[in-house]
């Protein structure tokens, strides 16, 4: 299921759970907190697949968003950027908020802050309309993080094709998850990879535990995942001593 909010999935998990399943993975979506009261009552485990919330009584698998985030700040700082803006996904995603905060965090280490933002709630023809918005001011970023590589795609496409804007000589675009589509000669798209075999593993793992083992302590996983140089963004001059490009073939 990949719902954004918590009342699209209820009546799906409704259904579910009339089938008595022994255990449910939730990916990309939240939970309501009067279904996580049903799940507890009926004892049956659940764990969110990239996606965390505010209820702590289930076990989540995520990559570390945050770090992530902080990391492309520190690459488009180093690579000598200074109007820097975000677009971000939808306001209500544990993996936006804290994509967001480490992106902000890091450029505030470093003496900065966001320039501009937009919202493409992770929807492409929305993210379009956000990097319109933004780069038909006066004054617009020299770069732009947006919240996943679908996202950036979108974003890219809307500075060549429809503002004349060359990517990354007039503006570098960074992403996140590392999609196949990533590695396309067309996009060439600097990202931070989700780490997704291990954290499919994790949360099996975890799944497991609770149906098997009668784990009650909910776990809380985040894993590294690296960030892939490619050419979507401007380098710092000394990007190698600190980042390693990808070692994938362009497609």
């Amino acid at each position: 299921m990949a719902q954004q909010t918590a009342g699209n999935i209820d009546d799906v998990l409704e259904e579910i759970l009339d089938y008595q399943v022994d255990g449910i993975v939730l990916a990309s979506v939240a939970m309501s907190s009067m279904l996580a009261e049903r799940c507890d009552a009926a004892g049956i485990p659940v764990v969110l697949f990239n996606r965390a919330q505010q209820e702590d009584r289930f076990s989540t698998v995520t990559s570390d968003n945050f770090a992530g985030g902080k990391a492309l700040a520190e690459f488009l700082v180093a690579g000598g950027h200074r109007r820097i803006g975000y677009i971000a996904g939808w306001e209500g995603a544990s993996t936006q908020r804290d994509r967001e905060a480490g992106f902000c965090a890091g450029l505030a280490a470093h003496g900065h802050k966001l320039f501009a933002r937009g919202v493409g709630d992770f929807q492409t023809e929305t993210a379009a309309k956000a990097a319109r918005a933004m780069f038909s001011a006066s004054e617009f970023p020299d770069a732009v993080f947006v919240a996943n590589d679908h996202m950036a795609f979108a974003v890219i496409e809307e500075l060549r094709g429809n503002l004349g804007l060359r990517v990354p000589e007039d503006v570098s675009v960074v992403g996140y998850d590392d999609v196949q589509l990533s590695r396309w000669s067309s996009f060439d798209l600097t990202t931070v990879r989700q780490p997704s075999g291990e954290m499919v593993a994790e949360t099996v793992a975890a799944l497991m535990a609770q149906i098997e083992d009668g784990e009650t302590e909910p776990r809380r996983v985040k894993i590294d995942g690296p960030l892939v140089v490619r050419g979507s963004a401007r380098r710092p001059a000394d990007w190698k001593a600190n980042w390693k490009e990808c070692d994938d073939e362009r497609l």
